[in-house]
């Protein structure tokens, strides 16, 4: 199990950004764009899973409307999937390698309670012994559904923008570099991913009034 608390509320996620700021000016700064943190702590379970492998590769509108449909359908249940078949994921929305997956995922009967009783590098790891969860969507998974705090998906596109802009680097990180850079932030990397994500909304935004 994880030596530190998890996050679940609010007021944990303002710690952490009080933390980060006080280790790193341009947190500081970046803090005074973005505002408040959101939690953006995630149900546990099936459903936790299926909201983070919709949101793949997909714009945030796409993701919400798909994720709708499911819902709508009642696709957010193991049985249901399994009922429904590839088919039914295919007709809500899913591509059809996420319909595959999502399928396969149901049909497993994966134990997430056990999650809980693993350490972040323990749970990561037995998520991706499942087909279509890569190390971005385990990771993610425990950050965001678990509410573990020292998380960091280093693989995130968005995350290494931000962090190019935020600490003026040449070019965008890689993932091995920027999980080098986020080492001097923990025990708060989950936070410090929360921050990493708004303000690479900061910057989209900025983009669109330039």
């Amino acid at each position: 199990m994880t030596a530190h608390p998890p996050i679940t509320c609010d007021a944990d996620v303002a710690e952490g950004a009080r933390w980060l700021a006080a280790i790193e000016p341009r947190f500081a700064a970046a803090l005074d764009q973005t505002g408040p943190l959101p939690l953006r702590l995630r149900a546990p379970g099936f459903a936790g899973l299926l909201d983070i492998i919709v949101s793949q590769q997909v714009s945030v509108a796409s993701a919400r409307a798909i994720h709708a449909r499911l819902l709508a359908a009642g696709l957010t249940d193991p049985a249901e999937v399994v009922a429904a078949r590839e088919a039914g994921l295919r007709a809500a929305g899913l591509s059809r390698p996420k319909a595959r997956y999502v399928l396969a995922l149901a049909e497993r009967e994966f134990d997430f309670d056990a999650l809980t009783r693993l350490s972040d590098a323990e749970a990561s790891a037995a998520l991706t012994l499942m087909p279509g969860i890569g190390p971005w969507t385990a990771q993610v998974y425990v950050m965001f559904c678990l509410g573990r705090r020292d998380i960091f998906p280093a693989g995130d596109l968005a995350l290494q923008e931000a962090a190019r802009a935020l600490f003026d680097l040449p070019a965008r990180p890689t993932p091995k570099e920027l999980a080098t850079l986020a080492a001097a932030w923990s025990p708060w990397r989950s936070v410090a991913a929360r921050l990493l994500f708004a303000y690479y909304r900061v910057l989209k935004q900025k983009e669109g009034l330039s």
